[in-house]
């Protein structure tokens, strides 16, 4: 079976194809294609529903085209039609549930609406062979600790407000750093060369974590620049305090919250696997604390790169063949897209 994955829920819109030959049984996936592109606005700014959801519109049949192409397969050789349904932007979202209704129209096929966060973790460990982790999920949009019990996801602990991955990028549009390749991307590189940890409010609350407040406090601090854009004296140890230390410090912080919830969760359920999916998840730093954390409990992490961290549309392809192959459609009146749509509300019939 093969499947044409279409992901949009933010700035990035993918499209992949993926052939699952053993399926309904659970065997390797085969990658066929994996193509993304990305609407980047100027520094300073975040991207706007509109815009993105223009952006999207505009580059979809030439991203479709080009999956094809790559793949070496005809419309004839694909099985069935799988978009992103939710969670995201109401926009975007909109403009790729209507290119799915369209080439299933045009072609025949059947669509599924897939879950843009049971996306990622399906993906993760098709692509890491990570048999049952607590998963981090980390974005632009979701914080989440998830893990798996009677075919759903359950989350044990997620954000209160904004996604850590918003934290970053709404920092980054303070300091006016670039969005290419993305913000969050440009403040790792930035924090490599901070020095001095800054005290910032650190709020975990039971299995929860809170970021609003951390973001505040950094804007405050990165107000100092105005004045001072090489860097201001700090009062109490004399260091010249830089827009790396504030990225240094920033990042330190809400990844030790991260690191603290994901092994509560995992004393909980009694795992020895971390599994970090979403954007953020490509952060190198992130990765090695959490490290060093399952490996003090004598346990391992599992993380991937930027091609299937980063929103794309082989994951949809992926999440979407198999509830495919377990008989899970959606009807046509059906293929409508909601913000909101809770990593446990899907029912994973692939999974024992």
């Amino acid at each position: 079976m093969i499947a044409l994955g279409l992901e949009g829920s933010a700035n990035k819109l993918g499209v992949g194809l993926i052939s699952h030959p053993d399926l309904p049984k659970r065997g390797p996936a085969i990658i066929l294609a994996n193509i993304r592109h990305t609407f980047v606005s100027p520094p300073g700014e975040g991207f706007l529903p509109k815009d993105t959801a223009k952006h999207h519109r505009t580059w979809v049949v030439r991203l479709v085209s080009e999956a094809l192409k790559e793949a070496c397969i005809t419309i004839d050789s694909v099985d069935c039609i799988c978009y992103t349904k939710g969670p995201g932007m109401g926009a975007p979202l909109q403009s790729v549930a209507l290119a799915a209704r369209m080439l299933a129209e045009l072609w025949g096929k059947e669509i599924v609406g897939v879950n843009h966060c049971v996306g990622h973790i399906e993906m993760g460990r098709e692509i890491t062979g990570a048999e049952d982790p607590v998963v981090l999920y980390v974005s632009g949009g979701n914080t989440q600790v998830i893990a798996y019990a009677s075919q759903r996801y359950r989350i044990f602990g997620e954000t209160l407000d904004i996604a850590v991955g918003n934290c970053l990028d709404r920092f980054a549009r303070t300091l006016r750093i670039s969005n290419d390749p993305a913000p969050g991307y440009n403040i790792e590189q930035m924090a490599k060369t901070g020095k001095h940890l800054l005290d910032l409010p650190y709020a975990v609350k039971g299995m929860d974590c809170s970021f609003s407040g951390i973001l505040a406090s950094v804007d405050i601090l990165a107000e100092k620049l105005e004045q001072n854009p090489t860097g201001w004296l700090d009062e109490v140890t004399g260091e010249l305090i830089t827009r790396e230390d504030l990225c240094f410090s920033l990042q330190e912080t809400v990844f030790a919250m991260l690191v603290e919830i994901t092994e509560r969760a995992m004393a909980h359920v009694g795992s020895s696997q971390v599994l970090i999916v979403g954007g953020v998840g490509c952060n190198e730093r992130l990765q090695e604390m959490m490290g060093m954390m399952a490996r003090d409990r004598g346990g391992s992490v599992y993380a991937t790169d930027e091609r299937f961290c980063i929103d794309n549309g082989i994951m949809i392809a992926h999440a979407g063949l198999l509830a495919y192959g377990t008989g899970q459609t959606t009807k046509f009146e059906d293929t409508s897209c909601t913000q909101r749509y809770r990593t446990d509300e899907v029912l994973v019939k692939w999974r024992e």
